[in-house]
């Protein structure tokens, strides 16, 4: 490999000089997580139905107590017969995040449109535990702008004209409530996910990172975990 070779000396040189940069990194993302708290918060009157495991739900009664409430829009539409691959690379990371959440006061849940039966049929398979409610017939993904109709004029997503023809998107939202009022605080899509990929976080630490061409599909290489080759 054609990469620059050096002493134990002067590489403890270079490492604390990136060092610095890693640290200021570090306060400048505690100074957006704090700006992001401070964000107004938008109140929701429209009335959202979920099929859970527990029957029929609310929003509200999604938050199961809580104050706090973390939705992931896995990409799962109602005709899809497993969920999305880049989805699933996700799940494998935040499935084991809602016990320690909800010591925070904080649940967490998946949504998609898919049939309830569906998504929890798929989530046995992948070894899941974490909560997934279905929003089909409602309005909920579309109005949080991960899921697109046909007659979408283009359409918006991450803040921006769409860019994808796909029905469905992935993203991230979260919402407060104060006793049955509910008030949505943030969403992030696209990129702004990537914190929530651990996988994503080991390969950054190494020599080779993520070894994807940035220019194509980066997600080219990813496969339900389940399908990949072992040996």
């Amino acid at each position: 490999m054609d990469h620059p070779i050096a002493s134990r000396a002067e590489w403890l040189s270079a490492r604390k000089t990136l060092l610095e940069r890693e640290k200021a990194l570090t306060r400048e993302r505690d100074a957006l997580c704090r700006q992001r708290r401070a964000l107004p918060w938008v109140r929701i009157n429209k009335e959202y139905r979920f099929e859970t495991e527990d029957g029929a739900r609310t929003l509200v009664e999604l938050f199961d107590g809580c104050a706090q409430l973390l939705v992931y829009h896995f990409m799962f539409a109602p005709d899809w017969e497993v969920g999305c691959k880049s989805c699933s690379f996700w799940a494998d990371s935040f499935h084991g995040s809602a016990p320690h959440l909800r010591q925070h006061d904080t649940r967490f849940t998946a949504v998609s449109r898919a049939p309830l039966a569906t998504l929890l049929g798929f989530r046995r398979r992948m070894g899941w535990s974490f909560p997934w409610s279905s929003s089909q017939g409602s309005d909920f993904n579309f109005d949080f702008g991960v899921s697109f109709r046909p007659d979408d004029a283009g359409g918006t997503y991450n803040y921006a004209p769409k860019r994808f023809a796909a029905p469905e998107l992935p993203g991230l939202s979260a919402f407060i409530r104060d006793g049955e009022t509910v008030y949505h605080t943030y969403s992030t899509y696209g990129r702004g996910i990537e914190p929530f990929n651990a996988t994503y976080a080991l390969l950054d630490l190494t020599p080779l990172g993520r070894q994807e061409d940035g220019a194509g599909d980066t997600m080219a290489w990813v496969k339900l975990h389940d399908l990949y080759a072992t040996g």
